[in-house]
């Protein structure tokens, strides 16, 4: 990975996480000064909670990449310290796919008269779960590779004994 792509992506991170950190602080801000409607449409207080669990979810997988780019520029992300953080993005999606249900179990009582938004928003959540899941593949991947290269690890050194 060239120096121009890590350093591009982590600008991209940094981006992404001071997004959404501004945004729980809107959220923490706006739970603290209580301002639900009163006209019996939807209250916000859950929604607001949801959206600050969602951003933790967010960061928590940005964090995991971070590491995950620093382990590929060093060389080392072939190790099962990766597996830390491939876990991590792992629980981070599942997390997000969670909080994506909650939403959608709390729009669905004023979706009744068009269930299709319910359940085009379920469809959502069942794709995030799928990322989840070609995530979990790509990790198989990469216990692949590491077990190849403990392997190859090994033949190289009883190679060096003989010669």
């Amino acid at each position: 990975m060239g120096k121009l792509a890590v350093r591009a992506l982590r600008a991209v991170l940094v981006v992404v996480l001071a997004g959404t950190v501004f945004v729980q602080a809107l959220m923490v801000w706006a739970l603290v000064s209580g301002s639900d409607p009163e006209d019996g449409s939807l209250p916000l207080t859950p929604l607001r909670v949801i959206t600050i669990l969602g951003m933790v979810s967010a960061q928590v997988a940005l964090v995991c990449v971070w590491r995950l780019v620093s382990m590929v520029r060093r060389g080392t992300v072939f190790s099962h310290a990766a597996f830390r953080y491939v876990d991590g993005i792992i629980g981070a999606i599942v997390a997000a796919a969670l909080v994506w249900f909650a939403v959608t179990a709390l729009n669905a009582p004023g979706q009744r008269d068009d269930p299709g938004v319910t359940l085009i928003m379920g469809g959502i959540g069942v794709a995030i779960l799928g990322v989840a899941l070609i995530v979990l593949v790509l990790r198989t991947l990469l216990a692949q590779a590491v077990a190849r290269d403990a392997e190859a690890a090994q033949m190289q050194a009883e190679l060096d004994e003989v010669i």
